[in-house]
């Protein structure tokens, strides 16, 4: 797999519902910490709202395969799916650490914004070579960059 990992920790026990499972919401946590880890890998975060850009979810869905249980450790990996010059969308997966197995999957189309004017804008072009050259994934499950 091309992808790349990122441990999570263990599944803390106020991310467990009364069915004694993660709950939905705390996948979400995870996935999103997962995206703060890949966005250097990628010119984005600190260093990119610095420019006056920013990164806005426009689209989110995820597909739960296994549950997981509290104190159970979680890898993610992140992949970028695909690009233009103003999309971007790519993929999370969270999986046990240590049997290996799948417990979710998450797909996310963000849009690079000018944070000045919160309209859409372009890509810097540093960060189109970061696209390129990031782990690829085979194609999305639900989501695309045009509907």
């Amino acid at each position: 797999m091309s992808d790349t990992r990122y441990d999570l920790g263990k599944v803390r026990p106020e991310w467990v519902d009364h069915y004694g499972h993660m709950n939905l919401a705390y996948y979400l946590v995870a996935f999103d910490e997962a995206t703060d880890r890949f966005w250097p890998s990628l010119t984005l975060g600190t260093g990119f709202r610095a420019q006056g850009l920013g990164t806005f979810a426009a689209e989110s869905w995820v597909g739960y395969r296994r549950e997981l249980v509290e104190g159970q450790p979680i890898v993610a990996s992140s992949e970028v799916i695909a690009h233009d010059t103003k999309r971007l969308l790519l993929r999370h997966r969270l999986f046990h650490a240590t049997e290996g197995w799948e417990s979710a999957v998450n797909e996310l189309l963000y849009l690079c914004v000018d944070l000045e004017r919160r309209k859409v804008a372009p890509w810097p072009e540093a960060t189109l070579a970061a696209f390129t050259a990031a782990p690829k994934g085979a194609p999305a499950e639900r989501l695309a960059l045009k509907r």
